[in-house]
């Protein structure tokens, strides 16, 4: 499903790939939780507030585009591992939860605010859409 992103397999290791194309990788081991990679991205990405963030799981199949998973804080690490190792899926860093007020953001936590810039500048009106965003096609059309 992903080329070469799916990286060899370690044991007891989880990749978190971010938005600038970094990936970031946690030991863990069987009390290892969700919330414990948050709280070392948090202090490893010097962000202030984590409460809009999440991790993700990130799949796709040929019928559908991308879908995303959203894990739980409380969810042990080796199920997450045991999930993207056998289905092809990979682990995101993201923001899954818009700010209401994104200035605010900018003004509480500027490296959360440029995460989540990072982050809608990547998106496309394909990708919100599913199809392409010319006018000239047959596909659907961008949502504007």
């Amino acid at each position: 499903m992903f080329k070469k992103e799916a990286l060899l397999l370690i044991p007891n290791v989880l990749k978190v790939f971010l938005e600038n194309g970094q990936i970031k990788s946690f030991t863990f081991d069987g009390r290892t939780t969700v919330k414990d990679v948050m709280v070392t991205l948090q202090d490893r990405l010097s962000l202030r507030h984590i409460e809009h963030f999440a991790l993700v799981l990130e799949y796709s199949s040929p019928e559908q585009s991308h879908r995303f998973l959203l894990l739980q804080d409380k969810q042990p690490l080796a199920h997450v591992v045991q999930r993207t190792h056998y289905h092809g899926m990979r682990c995101l860093f993201r923001v899954s939860f818009f700010p209401k007020d994104p200035v605010e953001l900018l003004r509480r936590d500027p490296a959360a605010f440029e995460y989540l810039y990072i982050q809608v500048r990547g998106l496309t009106p394909r990708s919100w859409a599913g199809g392409c965003c010319c006018s000239g096609c047959d596909t659907k059309e961008a949502l504007v």
